[in-house]
């Protein structure tokens, strides 16, 4: 199409939220404005919907290479889209492990063939994701690469994590940490606390991850260089990191919906669905997440998409593996759980969801201005529905929010100014 018209949509923008029409031409935003007229355009009809940024995940696993029977390129972009996601990071822990630019260039190239979503490589911080010896930085980011991480395991050593952040740092790039203290976790499944010892599973106490965020911070403040904390999960954790922002430390930091809406009463069911590293936690973590969230302590919430075969999940707990399937639930949950609850406005989740992402790993997109790319998501927040894992298009059906009632329905997602999907 060489032209669209958005027509009849309430748009969001970062400070306010308005009826407007958006003309796009040549994948960009050429003009947004009150009335457009349509001549000339193919338009498309968004009365009674909301336009919003395309959202991005900086936090994915697509499993491919090595992988594919969990997920690959493929069917991840398409589970990607029909959640609203014009923009992806997949991590490193791959097999062969992203960890050279051979591989990042394989991702980036397979994620053009199949022409959905845009997938942009996270290679690891160190070789193999083995914590040694550090990867081939300033090479993976001339592949495409866009930040590193070990995702999946932590950088144990704090030497080899500054050093990380110093090498990341001349080449522009940013660390991503996983923070875990293994000999923490200590082979522990589910939170630590009272539901653990209902349940009979081994804990892991919010001291394992803490910990290590407190290490991140405690670098990135000596070293003035900026690192990412991932998958925050704890009030601790929400606490060191609104803390430390407060001094001028460098430290951006995400979340995931499950650790919003979910509590670790859950474990009691046994539904290895729920099993997640780090694990959901407790209601007092759960609102400082929330609150973290509102005041701008956590600044994106991102899915971790960790697509397993059934088989993987259809195990005691204890040998289950680790992650939910979250990246076609996580804008309607999202939504209902902080915007319709009036815990977010609807502005702060476009900015926890498309616009942070795209300031942290300065990427294109993430706002609604004309002359930027034509990153589109168009949704029904009125339509309700039930979450059924039958319909994902990712290969991953391991979902905790199996049958919940949510709001929030994605219609359309546009990449460069084109509809990539249709509900």
């Amino acid at each position: 199409m060489n032209k669209l018209l958005i027509k009849n949509g309430t748009v969001v923008f970062p400070d306010t939220t308005k009826k407007c029409d958006i003309l796009i031409e040549g994948g960009k935003i050429k003009k947004i404005s009150e009335e457009i007229a349509a001549e000339g355009c193919d338009v498309l009809d968004a009365a009674g919907l909301h336009v919003f940024p395309g959202l991005i995940d900086m936090h994915v696993h697509l499993r491919e290479p090595g992988y594919e029977y969990k997920e690959d390129i493929a069917s991840g972009s398409a589970a990607a889209v029909r959640g609203g996601f014009t923009q992806v990071c997949c991590m490193p822990n791959t097999n062969p492990v992203c960890d050279n630019a051979a591989v990042v260039g394989y991702i980036v190239s397979r994620g053009k063939a199949v022409n959905l979503t845009k997938v942009h490589p996270i290679g690891a911080i160190t070789v193999g994701e083995r914590g040694e010896q550090l990867a081939e930085i300033g090479k993976m980011k001339d592949a495409g690469a866009v930040a590193v991480s070990d995702d999946g395991k932590p950088v144990s050593d704090a030497r080899m994590m500054r050093l990380a952040m110093e090498y990341a740092s001349d080449f522009g790039m940013l660390c991503l940490s996983h923070c875990e203290d293994k000999s923490l976790v200590d082979g522990g499944v589910v939170n630590e606390g009272y539901h653990s010892t209902l349940a009979g599973l081994k804990g892991i106490p919010r001291a394992a991850e803490e910990v290590m965020i407190a290490r991140e911070i405690v670098l990135a403040e000596t070293l003035g260089k900026r690192v990412h904390i991932c998958h925050v999960s704890t009030k601790g954790g929400v606490q060191m990191l609104r803390e430390a922002k407060a001094r001028g430390v460098k430290v951006t930091a995400e979340t995931c919906p499950h650790y919003f809406t979910l509590t670790d009463e859950i474990i009691l069911s046994y539904d290895t669905n729920s099993k997640v590293n780090p694990p959901v936690r407790e209601e007092e973590d759960v609102a400082a997440i929330i609150e973290g969230l509102r005041d701008g302590t956590l600044d994106c919430i991102v899915t971790d998409h960790a697509p397993h075969h059934r088989d993987e999940k259809n195990v005691e707990y204890n040998l289950a593996a680790f992650g939910i399937s979250g990246i076609e639930t996580s804008f309607s949950l999202s939504y209902t759980n902080l915007v319709k609850t009036g815990k977010l406005t609807l502005n702060q989740l476009v900015q926890c969801m498309s616009t942070a992402p795209a300031n942290i790993l300065n990427l294109e997109g993430g706002s609604l201005i004309e002359g930027q790319v034509a990153d589109i998501m168009v949704a029904d927040l009125n339509e309700k529905y039930r979450i059924d894992s039958k319909d994902f298009v990712s290969k991953g059906k391991n979902t905790p929010f199996e049958g919940m009632e949510v709001y929030g329905r994605i219609k359309f997602t546009l990449v460069d100014g084109d509809i990539k999907y249709r509900d």
